[in-house]
């Protein structure tokens, strides 16, 4: 799990590029989607996660999103995952 607060923009850029970061999160809410999420992109910045598998999410205690994820979501949601 990587802070946004902790990572400097291009940084970051160059780990999307490198396929390293795969999937944001909200740190607050315990809430991880996909990268072009619609709700995910309005996170404060303060707020934001970023992990480079649903492993890694689900191992740091994040939820799928139930906008952007929604086949992961109902697995969770009924206790499949």
């Amino acid at each position: 799990m990587i802070k946004h607060t902790d990572i400097e923009a291009a940084e970051l850029r160059a780990m999307i590029k490198q396929n390293l970061v795969r999937f944001g999160g909200n740190r607050s809410l315990k809430i991880y989607g996909g990268l072009s999420c619609t709700s995910g992109k309005k996170i404060k910045r303060g707020n934001r996660v970023f992990f480079n598998s649903e492993q890694d999410a689900l191992q740091n205690g994040y939820r799928p999103c139930g906008h952007c994820m929604k086949a992961a979501y109902k697995k969770w949601k009924h206790g499949i995952i």
